[in-house]
């Protein structure tokens, strides 16, 4: 095992190139369940989606919320209420995220494990609750959990003493995913060697960046980046983004920070 340190050169040639005779289901479309009281979690989730290139984004409305959610999300993301989602049987859908805002009895498990059995979805992110309710098969290939250190010691147990590499790869080995580990220092386990960030950026401690992080995911595997570059690609730009906007930032500022990065790379 090789412990690779996370930047641009690990990962640069794999970020999805933009056809320029292509349309919008060529780059992917994403489905996102949205959250039936936190809606701001998924909408950042969306945006930042949305911003690092999926070429539709999908957000399902729990019932009730449907309205909330046409209101306050841009035009270009689409809501469908819950009742109406037709499912994830359509071969345009590249990425599905789920956990975003929900707590662990609001997540249907039954659409992780929908996704996990559709061979055209390339990534299927797990994040907040959605870490604490899923309990199934795993995917090395194609799913992914983003906990921070409390979701992760709920999870997987707090692992006194061993160091967050070493928690990554056990808890990775053992729900057969991929682990990226949230924090000052941020760790990729799964289907290869271990990639670290080792990168403090004091602007990410607040409310809603781990969502803004998930939709960046999501919206790299719906164009087909294979899930764990996603997850390293999304880490790096999430960071430089934060970093570049400094003092004074919020989670919504971040996906308006992503295009001047991604064109940098």
């Amino acid at each position: 095992m090789t412990i690779l340190q996370n930047n641009p050169a690990l990962w640069r040639d794999k970020l999805p190139a933009i056809d320029p005779q292509g349309h919008k289901y060529g780059r992917g479309t994403a489905v996102i369940y949205g959250a039936p009281s936190m809606t701001g979690a998924t909408r950042l989730a969306a945006r930042a989606c949305a911003r690092m290139g999926a070429g539709l984004v999908k957000v399902v409305a729990p019932d009730g919320t449907g309205e909330i959610y046409r209101s306050t999300l841009s035009e270009e993301i689409i809501v469908e209420d819950a009742a109406a989602f037709q499912g994830l049987a359509d071969v345009r859908i590249r990425a599905v995220l789920v956990g975003s805002g929900l707590r662990k009895e609001d997540v249907d498990c039954d659409a992780i494990e929908l996704a996990l059995k559709a061979a055209h979805i390339n990534g299927i992110v797990l994040d907040a609750g959605a870490v604490a309710a899923w309990g199934g098969a795993g995917d090395l290939s194609r799913l992914v959990m983003t906990p921070h250190e409390g979701e992760f010691a709920a999870k997987f147990g707090a692992m006194d003493g061993a160091s967050k590499v070493k928690k990554a790869q056990e808890a990775s080995a053992k729900a057969q995913s991929i682990i990226l580990l949230k924090g000052p220092q941020t760790v990729i386990a799964g289907n290869g060697d271990v990639i670290v960030q080792d990168r403090d950026v004091p602007e990410l401690a607040t409310a809603g960046t781990g969502d803004v992080l998930a939709g960046m995911i999501t919206g790299l595997a719906a164009q087909g980046m294979e899930a764990r570059w996603a997850c390293a690609a999304a880490a790096w730009i999430h960071a430089e983004a934060a970093s570049r906007f400094g003092r004074g930032m919020v989670a919504s500022d971040l996906p308006e920070m992503i295009p001047a990065v991604l064109k940098d790379l």
